[in-house]
């Protein structure tokens, strides 16, 4: 940790990926409006620094007179629960089946194997299209959908971890002592493939947070009028000369938001590299 905190970058994605978990949970204090309160009266009003612009709607209002600025504060709360919840159901899905795999090989380890080959013959997007498709468009289908999805990227460096930890001496001694196979994966083999772990599933909750938008941008998302990120950036898409700015904030809220994630993850990354000494830390 003290090498993480020595890494300005870092902790500036820490920073950042707070003020966004913060946001989402306290956003019906934060959010100055009703995000799906209807104003056309207030139709496409622009951002307070426009001519025309009110400090009532900091960022302006969408094309049914809705506070931009709000709709985004509550948008993160979509993307951060479908994110965070999807992360931890493939990260314990992916480190359980690679545990297994690593341990016993033989039949399971192959089985297992390829069933991770099958899957990454399909895009993500593309397969989470399909199922969407079939599911129908729900908070709860997404969560499901990208948690079943992204479990082999954590069942194969479990595998490679334990492959190369359970011959360890510390290993054999508990299996002489007459430890269980589950003792011993639990207590002398998890412990010790946690960090790769926690560094990936930091850095694939980026990629869940795009995969997400891009769904809600094709309309496969959370329904309206429930206003999410990428929902936003679609409704928007057809006002980029009238009104810009409504798909224009929930575009940077998405940057910003994987920039933060990503620079904590790229910072725990290098952290945990032993191979990384401290005079290169920035």
């Amino acid at each position: 940790m003290k090498k993480l905190f020595k890494r300005k970058t870092a902790v500036v994605g820490l920073l950042i990926t707070v003020a966004v978990i913060l946001m989402a949970i306290f956003a019906p204090y934060v959010a100055p409006h009703d995000p799906e309160k209807v104003e056309l009266a207030l139709r496409l009003k622009p951002p307070f620094w426009l001519e025309n612009g009110s400090l009532n709607y900091p960022l302006g209002t969408d094309s049914l007179g809705r506070d931009v600025l709000s709709r985004i504060i509550f948008g993160s709360q979509k993307s951060i629960l479908v994110s965070f919840l999807a992360t931890v159901i493939s990260c314990v899905l992916g480190v359980i089946l690679g545990l297994i795999s690593g341990y016993y090989g033989g039949t399971l380890d192959t089985v297992i194997t390829r069933l991770g080959d099958i899957q990454l013959a399909f895009p993500l997007i593309l397969l989470s299209i399909a199922v969407i498709a079939v599911l129908g468009a729900s908070t709860l289908n997404l969560i499901i959908v990208f948690g079943i999805a992204n479990w082999v990227v954590y069942a194969r460096v479990a595998r490679g971890a334990v492959l190369s930890v359970k011959e360890k001496e510390y290993v054999e001694g508990s299996r002489a002592a007459g430890c269980s196979d589950s003792r011993i994966i639990i207590y002398h083999i998890f412990p010790n493939i946690c960090a790769p772990i926690i560094v990936i599933a930091t850095l694939s909750l980026a990629g869940i947070i795009i995969s997400e938008s891009s769904l809600s941008f094709l309309g496969l998302g959370v329904p309206p009028p429930k206003p999410t990120w990428g929902g936003m950036l679609s409704e928007g898409r057809q006002y980029l000369y009238d009104g810009w700015w409504v798909a224009t904030f929930p575009g940077l809220a998405i940057m910003l938001t994987v920039l933060g994630v990503n620079l904590f993850g790229d910072g725990l990354r290098d952290a945990y590299d032993p191979k990384l000494s401290t005079e290169k830390i920035e």
